[in-house]
């Protein structure tokens, strides 16, 4: 679903994870991935919310950052996006995180529906990304940790 989900975002030449990937990072020792499944009567799987913990440093706690939320199209509007959301924010409530956060493409429709559950857009922040060519010519500044002769 993750590969139909760029195919929405009209992307798909971007999206490169595995299946070996996702059950890599959901299911390691210590995953810093989550994920839910909606399924449907029939226990297919009809959409997915995929999330990891931020910090706030202002709250002095965690949250949820929703990195992804898919419902797929002939799902839409049966109530498997709002379960889905409603159940990190029971996550969010039982851990006293204070925030559940995600981005959104700006033509996706689905900003009715997150106005609807009550999500306000945050404008006032700007989403900045260091990927790529600037991101190793960055990373190449970090000086060479000294070694020590006893090391």
């Amino acid at each position: 679903m993750v590969h139909e989900l760029a195919d929405y975002e009209r992307a798909p030449e971007q999206c490169h994870l595995t299946e070996e990937q996702l059950t890599a990072a959901l299911f390691a020792t210590a995953p810093a991935l989550f994920g839910h499944v909606a399924v449907d009567a029939a226990d297919q799987p009809i959409g997915f919310a995929l999330w990891f913990l931020n910090f706030s440093t202002w709250e002095g706690v965690h949250g949820i950052y929703l990195e992804d939320l898919y419902v797929r199209p002939a799902a839409r509007g049966t109530g498997a996006g709002r379960l889905l959301l409603a159940t990190l924010a029971a996550i969010c409530v039982e851990r006293g995180y204070r925030r559940l956060d995600w981005w959104m493409i700006n033509w996706n429709p689905a900003a009715r529906f997150y106005a609807a559950i009550g999500a306000t857009p945050m404008d006032e922040w700007v989403p900045y990304r260091l990927a790529g060519p600037a991101l190793h010519e960055l990373a190449a500044q970090v000086p060479a940790a000294p070694t020590r002769p006893d090391a």
